[in-house]
């Protein structure tokens, strides 16, 4: 997930306007940081024999209505047009896909919802997946794989549904040609449905993470018949334990049960409460102090944004046991134009890197960060907890001295270092000072260049600019729990055309060798993607700083709450009212 592109992304920098956030609990999350012993891999988890019911959440009860508060509002609830990590998690109390993933101690599962985990041909470009009978729409109405066949073509109507994702058009046969129903009809050569149970899926290129692509709403079948093209945000049917009740978009979002949800089918939901009822524009500040008062109704309620720095006195004292805590897969970084500074001298860069004194400034504490050491996060499968590289772990104040002997040995005295900053905030002025004094001192020549704030994603995300660090996507989160979602994204050539590089890596060989890792099967790629992150981080492409973490409150009287850290969200489905 592109940086600014996904709710969660926008959440990380609300935290760190406010100083909020999250650290990881004891059963959701890892520590992640530098200062780490040795190698161990994050390992991806599959159960392909998972069934419905889901089990049962210790003491779950049944009964009332769950409000949830946030001061950011959703974009759309549109399931093909869905890309925001707020609506994603929301979306899955109303949306069943062919594959989901559950929570395990903390840990997401991949496990089937309406189809089995797939399975592939010899030659990796045709999935089948098989689906499961007996689901039903909130209308009472079967579900059909012509549906899910359906939603994939409705996918591809990039002009009508401008923010969904769109790997489809990528790895799907003749994904570059076809235009989706309203534009180019129903033929399409990437799906096919041979009978009432199966759904096929034809490759241009091997997609191995196809699977946990299709966790996504995206995938969530729609009735040809009842597709209202724009307006089916405003009323979408359901597949899941709720449907709409009432809507009034950008402000609140009610759900009642859908009557029509089987629980025995579904391997990952409940349907404990009653409904939830979604409130969106009230100050955060304000309805997180509601809830954590907990006063009448706001008992059962919880604020999802990254908890506010004001309240952070009271959720470490005597509401400890109000905060949740987790993982985000995101990590920040700093890049380094590979095209234009040298190895040397980007290491000079790393020893000269002002890393606590840009932390502490930006107002990242324990609650809304943890320092980085590698590229993939600790939520991520792939992550490996590695040695930390030489002045890659996001800690230390850095050594100018020693810096500008390294320079110097290089012959690169006064190499002139170039960025963009926002020069319309505080903090951004700050971190930028702390930055051109570091660098100074290390013998660089610096040339930080200043913009407000409606230019600095643009002239970030040109790789044509005249600047060689700093450059944009400056984090990235995970679409999904692999380095799938990463590596073929961020380090290929294409990336740099994309405009999603990091680095700005040209390298034929590793090109091949990111699409090797890409066609193994997902369960096998991931030692591979933690070998190639150490391989990609030691060339000295980016100062990874910090991964994001979760932090939310919630009433006294909300049980089985916690973070879904396959998307640094909230994980509803599981949640109850204790009393």
């Amino acid at each position: 997930m592109r940086q600014l592109k996904v709710g969660l992304a926008a959440a990380v920098a609300a935290a760190l306007a406010v100083s909020g956030c999250g650290s990881p609990s004891s059963n959701n999350g890892s520590n992640g940081g530098g200062d780490s012993k040795g190698i161990e891999t994050q390992q991806s988890a599959f159960d392909p024999a998972a069934k419905g019911p889901a089990a049962e959440v210790p003491g779950a009860k049944k009964g009332g209505v769950v409000t949830v508060y946030s001061q950011l509002t959703p974009n759309t609830f549109d399931p093909t047009d869905t890309y925001y990590a707020d609506a994603l998690a929301i979306e899955k109390l109303l949306f069943r896909s062919p594959t989901q993933f559950a929570l395990r101690g903390g840990k997401p599962v991949l496990v089937p919802d309406l189809t089995d985990l797939g399975t592939v041909s010899a030659d990796k470009l045709t999935w089948t997946f098989k689906m499961q009978s007996g689901v039903k729409y909130a209308d009472g109405s079967e579900v059909k794989v012509e549906d899910l066949a359906y939603a994939i073509k409705r996918s591809f109507a990039h002009d009508v549904y401008t923010s969904a994702p769109t790997y489809q058009a990528t790895y799907f046969k003749d994904g570059d040609k076809y235009k989706g129903p309203y534009t180019s009809g129903d033929s399409f050569a990437g799906v096919e449905t041979p009978d009432a149970s199966t759904l096929v899926i034809h490759l241009a290129r091997p997609f191995a993470d196809l699977p946990l692509y299709m966790t996504f709403p995206v995938f969530t079948p729609i009735p040809k018949a009842k597709d209202t093209k724009e307006n089916y945000k405003n009323n979408p049917l359901a597949t899941g334990p709720y449907q709409f009740d009432t809507y009034t978009p950008g402000t609140e979002l009610k759900l009642k049960k859908n009557p029509n949800w089987d629980a025995n089918t579904d391997a990952v939901r409940h349907q404990y409460p009653d409904g939830f009822t979604f409130k969106w524009g009230g100050e955060d500040p304000k309805t997180q102090q509601q809830v954590l008062n907990s006063a009448g109704e706001d008992a059962n309620a919880l604020n999802y944004s990254p908890v506010d720095a004001s309240l952070i006195p009271q959720v470490t004292g005597d509401k400890k046991a109000q905060l949740i805590q987790g993982d985000q897969p995101c990590t920040y970084s700093v890049q380094l134009d590979t095209r234009k500074i040298p190895l040397e001298v980007r290491k000079a860069i790393a020893k000269a890197y002002p890393y606590d004194q840009v932390y502490k400034a930006s107002g990242l504490t324990s609650f809304n960060a943890a320092t980085a050491s590698t590229i993939l996060p600790p939520s991520v499968p792939g992550y490996t907890k590695y040695d930390a590289l030489p002045d890659l772990n996001g800690k230390g104040e850095g050594d100018p001295a020693a810096a500008k002997a390294m320079l110097e040995a290089a012959g690169k005295a006064g190499f002139e270092l170039s960025w963009y900053y926002d020069n319309t905030k505080p903090i951004p002025q700050q971190t930028n000072q702390i930055r051109v004094d570091a660098f100074k001192a290390a013998g660089f020549t610096v040339k930080p260049i200043g913009v407000n704030t409606a230019e600095l994603r643009k002239k970030i995300g040109d790789y044509e600019a005249p600047v060689n660090m700093g450059q944009a996507p400056q984090g990235w989160c995970s679409d999904w729990p692999s380095g799938g979602s990463w590596f073929p994204v961020l380090f290929q050539t294409h990336s740099i055309g994309d405009g999603l590089s990091w680095g700005m890596l040209s390298d034929k060989a590793l090109d091949a060798k990111i699409d090797e890792i890409g066609k193994l099967p997902a369960e096998e790629s991931v030692a591979k993607w933690g070998e190639l992150d150490k391989e990609i981080l030691g060339m000295y492409v980016a100062l990874p700083r910090y991964y994001a973490k979760l932090a939310f409150v919630t009433g006294t009287n909300i049980g089985g709450a916690e973070g879904d850290a396959s998307a640094g969200e909230p994980f509803y489905v599981n949640m109850f009212l204790k009393n």
